[in-house]
């Protein structure tokens, strides 16, 4: 019989155990009637949510750091043709150019670089990525309030938290339960492309904490007037706290001050 592979801390290897976890996870990345052309899967590790993404899309790319998992993970996908298993970091490869979605349980250490190549990958449609709870729940506002990257995004991506895992259905066991983070591209954008650059200045100043509030960080930059008429038609007051304010009141808060 051979033995199991050992799980490695170093590259944050937690194993989804419930079969029934990873097929509604397979099921949130890739929902019935929608197959994906070209799926790309982050951390297959031993080929349990692989096997129910293949059947999902049209080709898929498992990508694979750990090179103990790699031989074990082509020889079971060997008969698969639309599964191509790829030995190497996924934040290292080159996205394609041509549409497609990310999916995978996400080694917990590794999540903040991997959602950063999500949203600089031009072609990426959605992301669907199993993660930290807590990651999860401050980057869709589950906690009432919002951190800058999700609000920065905001225009481009929206950001649901549409599932949670807990830390038992993994092996081995994690200290800290799981959230399914799902990052869509808007088909329409909130904002015209032209408009990124100065909405991104917009939000980054009103975040550097620059004056102590946000109503005062966004003097540095706008009259005291016009800061004033913004916050008002956003239905803010000048005591408002950054990380409270919701995206759309952001964008309300943009409009009034790029006029």
């Amino acid at each position: 019989m051979a033995r199991p592979t050992r799980t490695s801390r170093a590259l944050s290897q937690n194993f989804l155990a419930d079969r029934a976890v990873v097929a509604h996870l397979a099921r949130l990345a890739v929902p019935q009637g929608c197959p994906a052309p070209l799926l790309l899967e982050v951390g297959a590790g031993k080929g349990a949510l692989t096997e129910h993404l293949a059947a999902r899309c049209r080709e898929l790319r498992a990508y694979e750091i750990d090179r103990r998992l790699v031989p074990a993970l082509r020889a079971r996908f060997a008969t698969t043709p639309q599964v191509r298993v790829i030995e190497g970091d996924f934040v290292t490869a080159r996205p394609p150019r041509t549409s497609f979605s990310v999916a995978g349980n996400v080694p917990f250490s590794r999540t903040a670089d991997i959602v950063d190549w999500c949203l600089r990958a031009p072609a990426l449609t959605d992301a669907t990525l199993l993660t930290q709870l807590e990651y999860a729940r401050k980057r869709t506002g589950d906690y009432g309030s919002w951190t800058l990257l999700t609000v920065r995004s905001w225009p481009r991506f929206d950001w649901r938290l549409v599932g949670r895992v807990p830390r038992t259905r993994f092996s081995p066991v994690p200290r800290v339960d799981a959230g399914v983070i799902r990052i869509e591209r808007r088909r329409t954008p909130l904002l015209p492309p032209a408009h990124h650059r100065a909405w991104s200045h917009l939000v980054e100043l009103g975040f550097s904490g620059l004056g102590g509030t946000l109503h005062a960080s966004l003097r540095r930059a706008h009259p005291r007037q016009r800061v004033d008429a913004a916050f008002r038609a956003a239905n803010l007051t000048p005591k408002s706290l950054v990380g409270e304010v919701p995206p759309g009141h952001w964008l309300r808060l943009y409009k009034e001050l790029s006029r």
